[in-house]
């Protein structure tokens, strides 16, 4: 193990996080908050001075490997949390320093779950910074700072592939940094179309921005107490439906648009199952919601629908409606979407459909061979093999996964919470999605748990956006070892 590279390469993310203060402190200057603007800068100071001190300690040759990479990853994922809460505690905004921890921590990770209860009571800087914080995290600040390196040694592979979630982390080109500047530039580019687009639409620059960071991070802040829904626009409507598809597809698929003759979209596989679920749900939920008479107008059942099953697929966590009042059906269908999320290699969290699908192909592969145990039976996820290392993974994940859930469940009913509640709170941490069911609808915020459980699902969170196996490897003898 070797700490001064860690130390080093921390430094340097937070002084991008220290510097990234500056755009809220801007905002909050252009709406006259004087004193939240203040607030940022002494915030971004103290950001600064802790990445400057971190950055002489880690003085010193050294590069990054397996060991290094992991303490860089989560180091850079809790320290974000923690430096991304002093703005809500300077700003007043809040009191609590757990509330506060959990504000960022949802923001980061792209969860979307809030602790604020009159979020348009909140200042603009304030709220332009929880959206900011989840386009960085979407993406994942840590491919943002290889983008920005010129170079990280041997471990930048590893860092790249810590980051990106999914069973596998596709590069796009030879060098690492060149494949996080791809993935930056197209996260670019789709945020200056979605802002572009709802401005036409009818949203101001400060609505058409902050809404954008959140559905393009499938983060689910909204500066609005009533979301989306705050608009009455079907088209704002349709339009963030659209990129939160596109935020929940692979985004080594749009590289590979540019590069490759024809659209071959729907000649990936997994992005063709991600779809399918998306069209079946909806016309699922659509067709009961219409059976039991709860809207009269066929296109506005189909489009409430349409955004909920994608919100909630995507893990994004915007809504439109309040799903807590739909058919149980219903309910069960969006909490059992919960647990499958976007592709992998996108900004969507939960278990991703790539693991799903090579994990029923595993068991069916174990079916079969109860009639055939002699038959070499290959992996097959379309016309590609899929080594076994990666079916292990892929079942180690589920293991991990499901284990993390159920003892996050259980922690959160020894709270004093019902079990649906605590369960779906559990999942929506977990899998990075905000809302759940019961007291944690998406009408409803987190303020009512106790600090302890905060910190319970503050953990959840993490474990979500590193895909678990990063944090539980903190927690082995063989981590520490020389």
């Amino acid at each position: 193990m070797h700490p001064r590279p860690v130390l080093r390469f921390l430094g340097g993310l937070v002084l991008l996080l220290a510097g990234a203060q500056i755009v809220p402190a801007l905002c909050a200057l252009a709406y006259g908050e004087t004193a939240d603007a203040l607030a940022f800068v002494g915030s971004g100071a103290i950001a600064a001075l802790a990445g400057s001190g971190m950055l002489w300690a880690g003085q010193g040759n050294g590069d990054v490997y397996r060991r290094e990479g992991i303490l860089v990853v989560v180091g850079g994922w809790v320290l974000a949390s923690l430096f991304g809460a002093v703005p809500y505690l300077l700003t007043g905004t809040l009191s609590s320093p757990v509330d506060a921890l959990f504000e960022a921590a949802s923001g980061f990770t792209t969860t979307g779950a809030t602790v604020l209860v009159d979020i348009e009571a909140a200042g603009r800087g304030v709220l332009f910074w929880r959206s900011f914080t989840q386009w960085l995290g979407g993406m994942g600040i840590i491919v943002l700072f290889v983008a920005l390196l010129p170079e990280l040694g041997p471990g930048a592979r590893f860092l790249y592939k810590l980051e990106v979630p999914g069973p596998t982390a596709e590069a796009l080109k030879p060098r690492i940094r060149d494949t996080a500047l791809i993935l930056w530039r197209l996260y670019l580019l789709l945020t200056a179309a979605e802002t572009v687009l709802l401005m036409v639409a009818g949203l101001d620059l400060y609505d058409a921005l902050t809404h954008t960071f959140s559905t393009l991070s499938t983060g689910g802040f909204s500066p609005r107490a009533a979301s989306v829904a705050a608009f009455a626009s079907p088209l704002v409507e349709v339009i963030v439906i659209v990129f939160m598809v596109l935020a929940g597809g692979n985004f080594s698929l749009y590289f590979g648009m540019r590069h490759r003759s024809g659209w071959n979209l729907l000649r990936d596989d997994e992005f063709r199952i991600y779809l399918l679920i998306l069209a079946a749900a909806t016309l699922g939920i659509a067709g009961v919601l219409l059976a039991g008479d709860l809207y009269s107008h066929p296109g506005r059942a189909l489009l409430d629908s349409a955004f909920q099953v994608t919100s909630v697929l995507t893990t994004t966590g915007f809504a439109t409606a309040d799903f807590e009042t739909w058919p149980n059906l219903v309910r069960a269908l969006l909490v059992a979407l919960m647990f499958v999320g976007g592709c992998a290699g996108s900004t969507a969290g939960s278990m991703k459909v790539m693991r799903l699908v090579i994990g029923i192909k595993m068991a069916w592969r174990e079916v079969r061979s109860i009639f055939s145990p002699s038959a070499v039976m290959s992996l097959m996820v379309g016309r590609k093999p899929v080594p076994e290392g990666v079916g292990r993974s892929v079942a180690g994940f589920f293991i991990l996964y499901l284990t993390s859930w159920g003892l996050g469940t259980v922690a959160l009913t020894v709270d004093g919470h019902s079990l649906v509640t605590a369960a779906t709170a559990a999942i929506a941490t977990l899998g990075n999605i905000g809302p759940g069911l019961e007291a944690v609808g998406p009408v409803e915020n987190y303020a009512f748990f106790s600090a302890g459980a905060k910190l319970v699902m503050v953990l959840l969170m993490w474990l979500g956006r590193l895909e678990v196996y990063s944090i539980v490897a903190l927690f082995t003898l063989r981590f520490w070892r020389r």
